[in-house]
């Protein structure tokens, strides 16, 4: 009997009932412009600010670090290029990982276009950097590393305090791509040596359409949106007011429900790491066993396609992902894993499986139950193994 099991909480997030019950009243009846003098326009200015104590303090921020934007890609790209552009009279040199989400990369390729260079550093085969690659390869020319946070396809965490502390001695910006992490696990962008930072709304239960990036006070950094000079003159465009209310909400019930969800997460994922490793033959954990997102649980399995798998988890009501899901359908095998050593074919044998707030012990026994049924029907027809 099929059911309907949501487990790609890393893709995107249903924007929680209490953060919907908070954005209502912002979109017919308070929904004025943040620019307007009128008395519209400063209730809508007025919870703007109050929205961004709120964020700013779920990463222990100063209120006017933050500067709300559309998404994280837009954060990311801000991040790059402003500092690229800003800082271009320093030097031209720019980190990333050989792990870092589309955004980062396609910026990075970008700005390579535009004279700048990039160092892209490896990472071991849990995708774990090591801070000690990051120090050599800092010179004089260097004026920015970007490095992800919590990876969106295989959850390991990086050292991000050691890394934003050998920058922090170094002069060199430090930027993290906490869009995974953001309201999973605890941040302090003043403990982890932090100069910016993004983080998205719909990746912990709030809208789509709403993101922020931090920016340390007194970082260099140009626009890249030109018109109005809304949102601390670093980007333009009407404020989407609705939209930052829902991600405060977010926020609040992150700060209130972190610790709690964190341990349950944990429990369930451990549970389900456990099981599929022990219940299905040539399975193997995709990233680090222990310096991992709590919701993130990635799998490769021999002989057969991580397409296939979603496919047919999918016909029985269970969602998951392959790869990242930003980019799954195209078919290609995802550079993450590649980077931690798997060949094209391991690579392409991946799946993602992510909890959320709304997963229960029923639906990972059942996704248990099924799950080495599927693998083991998909292994007789592969052509990847001769049958048994």
């Amino acid at each position: 009997m099929s059911k309907n099991i949501y487990l790609d909480y890393a893709s995107t997030t249903p924007v929680d009932p209490r953060v919907v019950k908070a954005m209502l009243p912002f979109f017919s009846k308070k929904f004025g412009n943040t620019m307007s003098l009128h008395s519209f326009g400063q209730e809508a200015q007025q919870v703007l600010e109050e929205s961004r104590i709120v964020v700013a303090d779920l990463m222990k921020a100063e209120p006017n670090e933050i500067v709300f934007t559309g998404s994280a890609t837009e954060s990311n790209n801000l991040a790059l290029k402003g500092i690229a552009f800003a800082n271009k009279s320093k030097g031209k040199h720019i980190i990333i990982s050989s792990i870092e989400h589309d955004c980062i990369i396609e910026s990075s390729k970008w700005l390579e276009k535009q004279g700048f260079e990039i160092t892209k550093l490896p990472v071991d085969q849990y995708g774990l950097i090591n801070p000690e690659d990051i120090k050599k390869s800092i010179k004089k020319e260097t004026i920015l590393v970007s490095i992800i946070h919590g990876s969106n396809e295989i959850g390991t965490i990086q050292p991000i305090e050691q890394i934003g502390k050998i920058c922090r001695e170094k002069g060199v910006c430090f930027h993290t791509d906490a869009s995974q992490s953001f309201g999973k696990i605890p941040i302090d962008v003043k403990k982890m040596n932090i100069d910016l930072l993004s983080a998205s709304s719909h990746k912990m239960y709030g809208p789509k359409g709403i993101a922020c990036l931090f920016v340390k006070e007194g970082t260099k950094i140009e626009p890249i949106l030109h018109g109005g000079g809304q949102e601390l003159r670093l980007r333009s465009s009407t404020i989407n007011v609705s939209g930052i209310v829902g991600f405060a909400q977010a926020c609040r019930i992150c700060q209130k429900e972190i610790q709690k969800e964190g341990k349950k997460m944990i429990k369930l994922r451990d549970k389900l790491i456990s099981v599929v490793l022990k219940k299905i033959p040539n399975s193997y954990l995709n990233g680090h066993p222990k310096k991992r997102l709590p919701n993130n649980a990635n799998f490769r399995f021999d002989f057969i396609e991580g397409e296939s798998i979603v496919i047919q988890l999918d016909l029985l009501g269970i969602a998951v992902s392959t790869g990242s899901a930003c980019s799954s359908a195209k078919l290609e095998p995802s550079h993450v894993l590649l980077a931690t050593g798997l060949k094209h074919e391991q690579a392409h044998g991946s799946l993602r499986v992510s909890l959320g707030r709304w997963t229960t012990k029923k639906d990972i026994n059942y996704f248990l139950k099924v799950l080495p049924l599927i693998i083991k029907k998909l292994r007789k027809i592969s052509p990847f193994k001769k049958n048994d």
